[in-house]
């Protein structure tokens, strides 16, 4: 009787990583990137307060954040938002505009002087014309200790080269979106 040979362990697939500079047209799904990490500081949390008008006393005041369920001063979970988009390598040339952030989930608290960072991964692609596509995006947040902080999904415009687009026959989206509306009517954009 011959004896069965175990089953080999499922092998890693080998993603590559995102090259920021990379046209429309040579992104993949499952590319994934890791940025660099930014401590959380005392005057971010100030400034974002006072820019925003959120002075919550969890955020902004040691003496009522001690006697909450942190225990502590936190940050505001959308300065933590914030600060993972300055954290991803957006290359302008590439990166046309931020066009949603969904989704977010946050899992727990940041306090002042951790750090953060973003580990990201493409999950969709979507042409819109010869020119460029959106490029959605899943993101998790974590803090120094890689601890899942903030998971949200990303979506941006993105700048291709056209001339590859129109090489591969990519079929792209082209409907004027004004047609048959009235002047001043609000006009859905179906992307």
């Amino acid at each position: 009787m011959s004896q069965q040979q175990p089953a080999s362990p499922p092998q890693a697939i080998e993603r590559s990583p995102m090259s920021w500079s990379d046209p429309f047209e040579r992104l993949s799904v499952g590319q994934r990137f890791r940025s660099a990490a930014r401590t959380v500081r005392d005057t971010d949390v100030i400034v974002f307060s006072a820019l925003t008008g959120d002075w919550h006393p969890q955020h902004c005041d040691e003496r009522w954040a001690a006697a909450s369920p942190f225990g502590e001063r936190i940050a505001h979970g959308m300065l933590i938002l914030s600060l993972a988009v300055g954290l991803v390598p957006l290359d302008p040339e590439r990166v046309l505009a931020l066009r949603r952030v969904g989704d977010a989930v946050f899992k727990r608290p940041v306090r002042l002087n951790e750090g953060v960072s973003v580990v990201g991964e493409l999950t969709a692609l979507r042409p819109i014309d010869e020119h460029s596509g959106l490029v959605d995006f899943s993101w998790a947040i974590r803090n120094h200790e890689r601890a899942l902080v903030c998971r949200v999904n990303v979506q941006v415009l993105w700048r291709g080269d056209g001339v590859a687009a129109e090489r591969a026959g990519l079929a792209f989206w082209h409907e004027p979106i004004t047609a048959g509306a009235s002047p001043g009517e609000f006009i859905p954009v179906p992307l």
